[in-house]
């Protein structure tokens, strides 16, 4: 009786932990690594000049963004839009979502355009946060409020306030 109990206990431990993904597992599972990732800590450098497009759904974006970003969407992405407004292909360009995901396919529509210098956040908005650095809400103000897409992904969200609408 007490072999069976052990044996339960070392199941269950054993179970719990292979079910824990790292992000790094999360994006290898659903992103073909298609467009190169930039850290957020790169990123955020000073010295780091370029486009950042959200390509989140806009109430997220509404919610929270990093400084500048321009909203492009993930389900109403219009890539003619992008070619009026993005003249210079060749210019550096980060995409972003919540985690690296929606970006990624954002990044392809890019490149697929003749776009030639794209990068995916990594983590996206939420590794930014997660790092301490700073978001905005719609008025440019700072924020801690970050749009958590849902229940499954926000465990990802480590740091700031989760908003689900």
């Amino acid at each position: 009786m007490k072999l069976n109990f052990y044996y339960l206990l070392i199941f269950l431990i054993a179970f719990s932990t292979n079910g824990q993904e790292s992000l790094s597992d999360l994006l290898k599972a659903h992103n073909q690594r298609s467009i190169p990732y930039i850290s957020v800590q790169e990123l955020a450098m000073p010295k780091t000049e370029a486009i950042i497009l959200d390509a989140r759904e806009v109430k997220e974006y509404n919610v929270s963004h990093l400084k500048n970003a321009i909203y492009v969407g993930y389900d109403e992405f219009n890539i003619e839009t992008i070619l009026k407004t993005l003249d210079d292909k060749n210019q550096k360009i980060v995409v972003y979502c919540s985690l690296g995901i929606r970006s990624e396919d954002i990044g392809e529509k890019l490149k697929k355009a003749g776009y030639t210098n794209i990068l995916n956040l990594y983590g996206g908005i939420f590794e930014w946060k997660n790092n301490n650095f700073t978001i905005f809400d719609l008025d440019e103000e700072v924020t801690e409020k970050v749009h958590a897409f849902n229940e499954d992904w926000s465990k990802w969200l480590k740091k700031g306030e989760k908003v689900y609408e």
